[in-house]
């Protein structure tokens, strides 16, 4: 059974920082695209970053949305199952529930609303 939880989310104030952490269980970890998105209230899920498996032809790709380019960084640590968005100079914008994405695929390929959620981390950030 495929798990996938979130955490680290919390109230901070703009210009700081965050760091979530997501674990996912239950499938190759090394070898799946993990991704971040995120969801203000109104708002469509959007992408945030991404990193591709080892078993992609460019292990460890990353990927960022235009808005968070600079300022956000993904990476993750296969010995513990676990994907990482630190978030820094953090903007009142960046407001939103947060949720990790794990896809039985070597590369990420867009943004795509499939594969495992985990239930989402809430970030609020006040000016």
């Amino acid at each position: 059974q495929v798990q996938v939880e979130e955490s680290g989310g919390g109230s901070v104030q703009a210009g700081g920082s965050l760091r979530l952490s997501c674990v996912a269980s239950g499938l190759p970890f090394s070898s799946v695209c993990m991704e971040w998105f995120r969801q203000a209230p109104g708002k469509e899920r959007e992408g945030v970053a991404s990193i591709s498996s080892d078993i992609s032809r460019t292990p460890g790709t990353t990927t960022y949305a235009d808005a968070v380019k600079g300022r956000f960084t993904i990476s993750k640590d296969n010995t513990k199952n676990t994907v990482y968005l630190q978030m820094n100079s953090l903007k009142p914008e960046d407001s939103a529930m947060y949720y990790c994405a794990a896809k039985e695929r070597a590369d990420c390929l867009g943004w795509g609303l499939f594969g495992y959620w985990g239930q989402g981390t809430q970030v609020t950030v006040s000016s």
